[in-house]
This record gives structure tokens, sequence and C-alpha cells, in this order.
């Protein structure tokens, strides 16, 4: 989907708004996809800010060994890992369980080629 003139939180919001319901993404596959690996940290910030968009499912961006560091950014500590459980997601001490079987990578499943940074 193009997204010439969007900023790099929109284009965050673009790639995260695509992760499928029951899959998890790292925040340095995101940035990696945008072109921009260095970028994870930014990526992070995007979340934080997403709280203000509702259409954002921000609960399934983690960090790259499947830690949920993003879960104090959620109403209550608990909250980022109710919505990945109820997504079939077994957390175990703020890890996703079994992470490499729900990382979803968008460089598998979208074209990279579509965001100008």
């Amino acid at each position: 989907m193009p997204t010439g003139g969007l900023n790099f939180f929109e284009k965050v919001y673009d790639v995260v708004r695509q992760i499928p319901f029951g899959r998890v993404c790292s925040y340095g596959l995101i940035a990696r996809h945008l072109g921009s690996p260095q970028s994870s940290r930014m990526v992070g910030w995007a979340m934080n800010a997403s709280h203000i968009k509702v259409d954002i499912p921000a609960h399934r961006v983690v960090n790259r060994v499947g830690l949920l560091t993003g879960k104090y950014h959620f109403e209550g500590t608990n909250l980022m890992q109710q919505l990945l459980e109820s997504e079939g997601i077994k957390i175990k001490d703020n890890q996703v369980v079994d992470f490499d079987q729900y990382l979803w990578n968008p460089a598998d499943y979208l074209t990279s080629n579509t965001y100008d940074l």
C-alpha cells in the first residue's frame, strides 16, 4: 500500500495495522521493513504515542526476544498480556512463549519498496 507523504510514525502504524490476529512483530523488524534498521527505538516511540489512535493493535509489537516491553504504556500493567492471551498467545513472565511460532515478519508479507522515507 503506497504511503508516499506519510511521516515515520504513520508508516509504522500502517505496518502495525497489518499484523494478523494471533501474531506479534518486533520493533526492529518494523524498522528494518521501513528501510531504517537503526530506528527500532523510534518504532517504540510510535507505539507509545499510538494510544490516541484506536485502530492500532500496539499490543502485538514486542521486543526482539518477545518481551512485553511496552506493557506499561497500556492502561493497567496487564492489559497488553490480556490482549495477547485473548488472541491465543501464551505469555509467561512478561514474554511470549514460543515466540518464533508467533513472530510475523513484514518482509515476508508486505512489499517494502512502498515506503519512501
